[in-house]
């Protein structure tokens, strides 16, 4: 459903109705009590809102969820400029919540691209806009900061990730993918579709355990390289029939 919302909805006004979702998720495989069951998640999660489109009943991105799916793609498509400053983002928790709470927070900082170096202490090459709010919601107090790390970066950056795990699976990721899509007719919007969003839930995956680290802090020969071209040249070659697959759904819905 974020899949979705991100890659096809947010360039389109950020909505659509029920009707247009099942519509959506058919090709994927979900039957419409899933899609609804999903979608009332996803509402009660905060991610979305319940609006009345022409179409009918329907459901928008909160802001909390835009701001979120931008960030998402900054790092999915990396738009984001490559230069780095040599300073990291440093972020020093007060003390460690409980248990639930701070499975919670390290999953969070995880994904929002934070590199844990201590139970308390957590690095970043950029800061996250929704740093602040993350801490907040979980009510931690932190002191954040930025600076220069006296000692070589790329050692730093090898202790907060695992670099050399995630250079394997992003072999791994073309080595699996390359034979699925590879089959892909793109003269079928529904295949092209469910082909490009089953990829793309795939890759974001990633979004959890890489940073999006400059050049200079990465291994030779970096295996994300190949992997990131790779999803790239699929993503486009793939997008013309699943976008005019996405605009038939939510054209039809609309005239409903």
């Amino acid at each position: 459903m974020f899949d979705v919302y991100g890659g096809y909805l947010r360039q389109r006004g950020g909505a659509a109705t029920i009707a247009a979702l099942v519509k959506l998720l058919e090709p994927l495989g979900f039957a419409a009590p899933a899609v609804r069951t999903a979608v009332s998640r996803t509402v009660r999660q905060g991610w979305l809102r319940p609006v009345r489109l022409p179409g009918g009943p329907g459901y928008a991105l909160t802001a909390r969820a835009e701001v979120r799916l931008d960030e998402a793609a900054a790092r999915i498509y990396r738009t984001r400029p490559s230069t780095w400053d040599g300073r990291w983002h440093v972020v020093v928790l007060e003390e460690l919540p409980p248990r639930p709470a701070r499975d919670r927070l390290t999953s969070s900082l995880h994904l929002l691209g934070y590199g844990e170096l201590g139970p308390a202490t957590w690095v970043a090459p950029r800061p996250s806009p929704e740093l602040a709010d993350l801490l907040a919601a979980e009510k931690v107090a932190a002191r954040t900061f930025h600076g220069e790390h006296d000692g070589d970066d790329t050692e730093l950056a090898a202790r907060a990730w695992d670099l050399a795990g995630l250079g394997r699976d992003y072999a791994s990721f073309v080595r699996e993918w390359e034979p699925r899509v590879s089959g892909v007719d793109a003269a079928s919007p529904p295949a092209a579709f469910a082909a490009s969003q089953q990829m793309l839930h795939a890759w974001r995956n990633f979004l959890f355990r890489d940073p999006g680290l400059p050049p200079q802090l990465l291994p030779e020969q970096w295996a994300g390289r190949r992997a990131a071209k790779f999803f790239d040249h699929n993503t486009e070659r793939l997008s013309g029939a699943a976008n005019r697959f996405v605009e038939s759904c939510l054209t039809n819905q609309s005239k409903q």
